[in-house]
């Protein structure tokens, strides 16, 4: 079991970052932080929207991932499981 939390906490670690860069990589929508690191610079080159569902499927894909080894985890911790 000890093994197991091991490989969770290291996909954890991975998603996490592959997270902030699919969530990074976002088409800013104006007015916010993203205007502010210069998103407003790439207005007119924008994304299809196909590429967008696609960064979107991904991103809520990795966040789901992400949620539920959490949630085993803490399983793990609370039933001293490892």
């Amino acid at each position: 079991m000890h093994i197991l939390k091991i490989v969770l906490e290291i996909i954890v670690v991975i998603a996490s970052i592959l997270l902030t860069l699919l969530i990074l990589m976002h088409k800013g929508k104006g007015g916010g932080l993203s205007d502010m690191f210069g998103g407003g610079l790439t207005q007119n080159a924008g994304t299809s929207g196909v590429a967008e569902k696609n960064l979107n499927r991904r991103t809520i894909f990795i966040a789901l991932v992400w949620v539920a080894i959490i949630i085993a985890l803490g399983l793990m911790t609370k039933f001293n499981l490892v």
